[in-house]
């Protein structure tokens, strides 16, 4: 041996390398929620950068699977329309809106492709970065996702807030979440069918996604604001958001406060301990009130978080132990068959 340390993922990224489909099948997950306005210009910039890849022999052909998280406007009435009409896939409705995590999953269950791509469509992800994502592919990568290098069309409060919740959960999680990906990726058929293993009804995609691991590559990109439409995002949901995902991933809030505790009690035990010996020593005093006070508010406070935290893992425990689905489907509407560029079948 000549005494270098082998590297595992080139390795198998080796072997994924020479055993890759010639021209895979590609499906494009597309999770929606009221984008009545954006509908149009997506599907149009999108399916031109579809069509070149077929035309250049990049894919075989390509699908989009639109999943309705239960919009309130005209959004599932269009696609069924495009899709009717010449769009390849299908339309996944769900019973009511569960979220996009949710929404992710069941594009998940219902892609046929060789690689998937997950797109937005309000077009923040560009479709053009593609073609750089089956190169990645081709090159052995079974998971190729978008990094975010320029957040400026985010507020500053956005931006401090998600470089805190980064570093919070690599620092806290037993897994390595990328910062600033977000779902703009590319990953592979075992990929998808190792994300369908996955029961738990706590559904943090990006953490997910880092979780089952595989040879994966960073793809910077600059994010360009939404072309039309309002974002659906408050600070309200992201906070929720963010605590599902540290609650989902690590068990150290919990052992903080565990520590937490103890620290507190040898403190009280030692200050109790000063108390009787200076008693003992100078005689008896009467304690203040306001420090009285004091102690008794700090450790009612401490008390109250150290249950609130209980209680977020006691209540994420009762709804996976309920063993209700993560979503439920009131229609698939099926769009033209699979497409090989420029309006062809795939026969």
């Amino acid at each position: 041996m000549d005494g270098t340390m082998a590297d595992p993922e080139n390795f198998y990224r080796k072997r994924r390398t020479e055993s890759r489909v010639a021209t895979p099948l590609l499906s494009v997950i597309v999770p929606v929620y009221n984008e009545e306005d954006v509908i149009d210009i997506f599907l149009s910039e999108t399916r031109a950068v579809l069509d070149a890849a077929v035309t250049s022999g990049e894919i075989s052909a390509f699908e989009f699977v639109f999943v309705d998280d239960g919009s309130r406007d005209r959004t599932a009435e269009l696609l069924a329309e495009r899709l009717s009409a010449d769009i390849p896939g299908r339309l996944v409705g769900l019973s009511r809106n569960f979220g996009k995590e949710a929404a992710l999953s069941a594009g998940l269950s219902h892609v046929k492709g060789d690689i998937a791509v997950i797109l937005d469509a309000d077009l923040q992800d560009p479709p053009d970065l593609i073609h750089q994502m089956i190169d990645g592919w081709r090159a052995g990568y079974d998971v190729v996702y978008g990094v975010r290098v320029d957040r400026s069309s985010d507020t500053f409060m956005k931006r401090s807030t998600a470089g805190m919740f980064y570093r919070l959960f690599n620092g806290l999680a037993n897994i390595d979440m990328p910062a600033n990906a977000g779902d703009f990726r590319l990953i592979d058929r075992q990929v998808v069918d190792g994300l369908l293993q996955l029961p738990e009804r706590n559904r943090f995609m990006k953490g997910l996604f880092a979780w089952v691991g595989y040879p994966s590559m960073a793809l910077p990109y600059e994010r360009p604001a939404r072309r039309a439409g309002s974002g659906k995002w408050n600070y309200w949901k992201l906070w929720n958001f963010a605590i599902d995902g540290l609650t989902a991933f690590t068990t150290m809030p919990l052992r903080v406060w565990l520590y937490g505790g103890a620290t507190v009690a040898a403190l009280g035990f030692a200050y109790a301990l000063y108390l009787i010996i200076r008693v003992l020593l100078y005689g008896s005093d009467v304690p203040g009130y306001a420090s009285l006070m004091v102690a008794v508010l700090f450790f009612s406070g401490v008390q109250l978080l150290s249950i609130g935290m209980i209680g977020e893992y006691v209540a994420r425990l009762f709804n996976e132990a309920k063993q209700r689905p993560i979503y439920l489907v009131q229609d698939v509407v099926e769009g033209q068959e699979l497409a090989n560029g420029s309006g062809e079948k795939d026969v």
